[in-house]
């Protein structure tokens, strides 16, 4: 639309302009359902100036105010300030460029209320203290780059030293949350909680020495950089052995640990015996934090992906076991080997 002639209700009705048609402000409200209130208002700004005045000075709109204003109210209905819409009425700026940034920002709002909605959903479902629905509404209504700023400062803290192991780039893939444009109640928490943790100066620590220890445990000749993920070993050989009710201290537990401290000799390049079975310990101890597990989980229900398992039991039976079955305990080793119950050779992943 413009203020064109070609848009007014007289070319509408006769086919062209009546250029001498004039109209009083109370016909102007009358003609377009506006009060003479707003239009005086709209006339005093500029957007709509009379075309001349009566011998009384009373104002008189010539054929287009009526094709104007139903312009004004429109891009008014849409959000539009007056500011903006008396440059589109001049024609200083092109009405469709302005409708598009106009629909990218209401975009944003979209997005904002969707993010709202959500949190007052979580809230209205789990309940929380005023302080806790401030918390949560900050977090939830980050934008996307202020999402990211907090996730690079987590992880380039967990990470900071060691760019140059070439498993590391995949591992941080892993490890990087990626909320969703429109999430559910589900995500919202989840994403308000993990947020709580890469705060928090103790997980970071924590996690700094995880990878700092994965970072340490690979072979001087390993130039893959492919990990040979000691998790999924400990996973796969403690799983059976808590299923079965085997105790740490037990001789069954030997040829557990013997497979494992086998497994970690290869990772690390060095052969089994005391100091390498106290170093897999120390290692496991680090590993053995339960906020590392919540954060995967989290991570898990923002990202879309499958809960995974949590390790904290496996790692505290293994860690028991491997202090209970030190390498020189030869002779304990062999009589669990000829007293296992199932002839069962563990054997770790590759």
């Amino acid at each position: 639309m413009s203020d064109d002639a070609s848009f007014s209700p007289d070319t509408l009705t006769t086919g062209a302009p009546l250029p001498d048609t004039l109209y009083s402000i109370g016909e102007l409200a009358r003609r377009t359902g506006l009060s003479v209130k707003t239009i005086r208002f709209y006339s005093d700004s500029g957007i709509v100036v009379p075309t001349d005045r009566s011998a009384a000075g009373y104002r008189r709109y010539g054929p287009d105010a009526a094709a104007r204003l139903d312009l004004v109210r429109t891009l008014r209905e849409l959000g539009l300030d007056l500011p903006t819409i008396r440059r589109v009425v001049d024609r200083e700026v092109a009405l469709p460029d302005v409708a598009a940034a106009h629909a990218e920002a209401l975009d944003v709002q979209i997005h904002t209320l969707r993010l709202r909605r959500a949190v007052l959903s979580a809230v209205a479902e789990r309940g929380c203290t005023p302080q806790e629905l401030d918390l949560m509404h900050r977090l939830a209504t980050l934008s996307e780059d202020e999402r990211g700023r907090l996730i690079g400062d987590f992880l380039g803290t967990v990470f900071e030293g060691l760019d140059d192991h070439p498993a590391f780039p995949a591992v941080i893939r892993s490890m990087t949350p990626e909320l969703p444009d429109v999430p559910d109640v589900a995500q919202i928490e989840a994403w308000v909680e993990l947020a709580g943790l890469m705060a928090d100066p103790g997980f970071r620590v924590s996690v700094q020495g995880m990878a700092r220890g994965m970072a340490a445990d690979r072979a001087p000749d390993d130039a893959t950089g492919l990990p040979r993920i000691l998790a999924e070993a400990v996973r796969s050989l403690a799983d059976p052995a808590l299923s079965e009710a085997i105790e740490p201290t037990s001789p069954l537990a030997a040829p557990i640990v013997a497979a494992l401290a086998a497994h970690y000799a290869g990772i690390v390049g060095a052969p089994d015996g005391e100091d390498l079975r106290r170093r897999l310990a120390a290692r496991l101890d680090v590993m053995n934090d339960p906020r590392r597990d919540r954060y995967l989980y989290l991570l898990a229900v923002i990202n879309g992906w499958p809960a995974p398992e949590g390790l904290a039991q496996v790692i505290d039976w293994t860690v028991r076991a491997l202090r209970a079955w030190p390498a020189h305990r030869v002779g304990g080793q062999r009589r669990a080997n000829s007293g296992a119950r199932s002839g069962r050779t563990p054997t770790p992943p590759r």
